[in-house]
């Protein structure tokens, strides 16, 4: 089961809407699902909860390292409590998706994400989960420092909101590790190439009945 969840962001009101703090969005809701309350934790660094899932227990947390040391919150967490990579589920935002999408994947490369970076050097593994959350690409590379750390437009933060609540209702099945059902409640799919219509058969004339009436075009009957 997943015993770790870590939402990644920046600390401090002038992120709190940021692109970049899509993680903390889900861990805020994840706190409020699972009835616990995040405060924190300096001998962690950052905000941490503990909720009781099941008889077990799974932490919460949200590094106030600032993006680029998030592992430094991460990795004392689950050396604290002993959880191996594979326990810890990452939630971050992700360029190479767009706004209204969210992707489930375990390990793999951190992409030139700095908060993922760190993760891998303070873990030690890559091997642990993450939840990407589709903010979209500015289109140009050289403008995505200032991407992530401005606001969503109006009509993308409705996209992300909405991918972050398909991902939360697949909160027990991530709790439980049930991946292959989380991934089907958050993954979006495109809907299925409409089938080609069936040629209609040419109609061909009635006959009309021996010794029957028939109307025409023009005509009509009570």
């Amino acid at each position: 089961m997943i015993r770790l969840i870590a939402g990644l962001g920046n600390p401090g009101p002038e992120y709190a809407d940021t692109r970049h703090n899509a993680g903390f969005w889900f861990v805020d809701e994840a706190a409020r699902i699972l009835k616990t309350s995040l405060q924190m934790e300096r001998g962690h660094f950052g905000l941490v909860a503990r909720a009781n899932v099941g008889g077990q227990s799974v932490w919460l947390v949200e590094p106030q390292t600032y993006m680029n040391l998030s592992g430094k919150s991460v990795a004392s967490l689950a050396r604290f409590f002993k959880i191996a990579p594979e326990e810890v589920l990452v939630v971050h935002d992700e360029l190479d998706l767009p706004p209204g999408e969210a992707k489930l994947k375990k390990g793999g490369g951190h992409a030139g994400h700095n908060g993922l970076r760190d993760i891998h050097a303070q873990l030690g593994s890559p091997d642990y989960w993450r939840l990407r959350i589709g903010i979209g690409h500015p289109g140009n590379r050289n403008e995505v420092a200032n991407w992530v750390l401005k606001k969503p437009s109006p009509d993308d933060r409705i996209a992300i909101a909405q991918a972050l609540d398909r991902s939360l209702k697949a909160l027990p099945q991530l709790i439980a590790g049930e991946m292959d059902k989380a991934t089907a409640l958050i993954h979006t799919s495109k809907p299925p190439r409409p089938k080609p219509p069936k040629p209609v058969p040419a109609a061909t004339p009635a006959q009309p009945a021996e010794g029957g009436n028939t109307t025409g075009p023009g005509d009509t009957s009570d």
